[in-house]
Formats: structure tokens, sequence, C-alpha cells
């Protein structure tokens, strides 16, 4: 088994759909196969799709999932889906270099400039000690590293304190000592308690802290905001935690979101059950009726989990 680095456009030339899929060409099947089993990490490039003159890609990594099995492309000849499983945002994008260092070193030649032959490989195995290091900077928030930072004015969050479900087992142990070995970051991949943690992070961010439906936005004097991530396509329903499948709301808008009382449309519109009143629903949704959604679009609810909600939770 090997680490790699899965790399993914905003709008895919691929069929990708990296909380589940990740498509591509027999040229990269061997690299692939080295990764089943293992963890790999998504990274979004500079070109935003398939157009040779795009631009505007966050060149970051963005996301990590366990490669499960490859299975054929049953429409094109000579494709394959990779399916991964416990896929999980950053807390933080990773740049490619940071401080004069390049998370993945064959990105660099010997020279010190970017090995541009390397950059265009859409697949690139990664060594366990580069992937620790970008895990590290991806949830550095979650492990108690470092802060959330926000837009100006706000404040940032201070770092979640440290925890590990194997720091019991140390004696002493320092908040930069944390998941140092590749067992610790396994075990903190698949455990609830981190990805509840992760995810909340990365939703509050890419929504500034406010409910999607009521605009409400509180946050104390340590930085930590009354607005709660919630999943629409339910953990137990086999959604995955992304952001593209959580939505930043106050808690009881989470309430009625989770109960079907209220959903969205593809037009982001708000969806009113026939059990809750009207004059109830009034008091707590917009005059416009219409969800909040970040302005990045890589970052608003994908379709599918919108639909998920209002075909099977969702009480009309």
């Amino acid at each position: 088994m090997a680490r790699a680095v899965f790399t993914t456009k905003p709008v895919p030339d691929y069929d990708d759909l990296p909380e589940r899929l990740y498509h591509f060409p027999k040229t990269y099947l061997n690299q692939v196969l080295a990764a089943v089993g293992d963890w790999i990490v998504y990274y979004e490039p500079r070109r935003s799709s398939g157009h040779a003159s795009s631009r505007g890609g966050r060149q970051c990594y963005f996301a990590t999932a366990r490669v499960e099995r490859i299975v054929p492309d049953p429409f094109h000849a000579d494709h394959f889906y990779a399916e991964v499983s416990n896929y999980l945002d950053f807390t933080r994008a990773v740049p490619f270099a940071e401080r004069g260092s390049y998370y993945e070193s064959g990105l660099r030649k010997l020279d010190g400039s970017t090995n541009k032959g390397a950059f265009g490989r859409a697949v690139r195995l990664l060594r366990d000690e580069e992937y620790a290091l970008i895990w590290r900077a991806g949830f550095g928030h979650v492990i108690g590293l470092e802060p959330r930072y926000r837009p100006l004015p706000d404040i940032p969050e201070a770092p979640l304190p440290a925890h590990s479900l194997v720091a019991e087992s140390r004696d002493h142990y320092e908040p930069e000592q944390l998941f140092e070995t590749d067992r610790e970051i396994v075990v903190q991949l698949v455990a609830r308690p981190f990805r509840d943690r992760a995810f909340a992070a990365a939703v509050k961010a890419a929504y500034e802290d406010r409910c999607a439906v009521s605009g409400l936005k509180i946050i104390n004097g340590l930085g930590r905001s009354e607005v709660q991530a919630a999943h629409i396509r339910p953990v137990e329903e086999r959604g995955p935690d992304s952001v593209r499948n959580g939505i930043a709301l106050s808690g009881t808008i989470h309430w009625l979101f989770d109960r079907g009382l209220i959903s969205i449309g593809e037009d982001y519109g708000l969806l009113v059950a026939d059990a809750l009143s009207l004059d109830t629903a009034a008091r707590l949704l917009p005059p416009d009726r219409r969800l909040s959604v970040p302005f990045n679009p890589e970052l608003r609810p994908h379709p599918e989990f919108l639909a998920f909600h209002r075909e099977r939770i969702f009480k009309r």
C-alpha cells in the first residue's frame, strides 16, 4: 500500500465526486492500485476546469480519504473509478508550498524551482512523512496546534483543546507531539469525535459562522460560535463529512432540518413541511425564503445530498 495525491478540479475533467469516487484513465492505474487500502489527499490545481486557459484553482490540498477498491468504467474503455471512504475536508486548505518548503519533495527540483512535469501528473505517490505533514497542517486547529483564522473584524477561534484517543497512554505530551505516529493519525481519521470536530470547523468556516437560514451570528470571547454544522445526508445514511454535505445552522433551525420540517430546493429555496405552521416558519425563516450559501461555489451544498434530504427526510 502507498499514500497518494489525487488531483481534481472544481469543474472536473472526469466524472469525479471526491466524497465517493475518483475517475481516472489507465495511465494512472498502477499508482492508484498501490493506494488501495491506504489514505490519499485531494489536491486542487490552478486550472479550475479542463479548458487550457482556465484559472482560479486554489493550488492546495483540501481533503483526505481512504481508497477502498477500483472498478472499471462501464462506459469508457481504459478508464476506472477509485471508490473511497472516510472522506474528510481539511479545516484549512493547505498550499502546496509554505514557508519556502514543499510538502511533496518530488515537486521541487534540485535548483529550488518547481518541477512542472511532476505537477502535471494527476496522481502522485506520497511518502508517509509527507502525508503526515499535510495532515497536521490541514487539521492544525482540530488537534490544538493553531487558531482558526477569520476575516477581520472577527477574532480568531482559539485552538480546540488538544485531544487524542491515544494520548491517555502517554505519561506526558505536548500539543506539537500529538499524532506523530502513523497509527495515531489513522485512529483519529476513523474516530467519530475527531471527524465531528473537523467537520464542524470546516463547515463553520465556509459559512463564516453565520446561520445559512436565519443569518444569526454569535461569537464568544474565545472565538467560539453559536452556529452548528448540520449534515444534509445524515452520517447514518452514508452521508460524508464533506463541506458540500453540510450547512451552518443555529440550534433551532438545525433541529427543524434534521426532522424534515424544512428542506432546500434545487435553487436553494427553503421548503416548509405542512406540519410546520406558516406562522411559526415566518418568524424563523428569511422573507425571501432562500438559503444563504458560501460565495465560493465549491463549498455550496451538492445537488445529490440536497436531493437525498428532500426525498428521504423532508416531510412534505
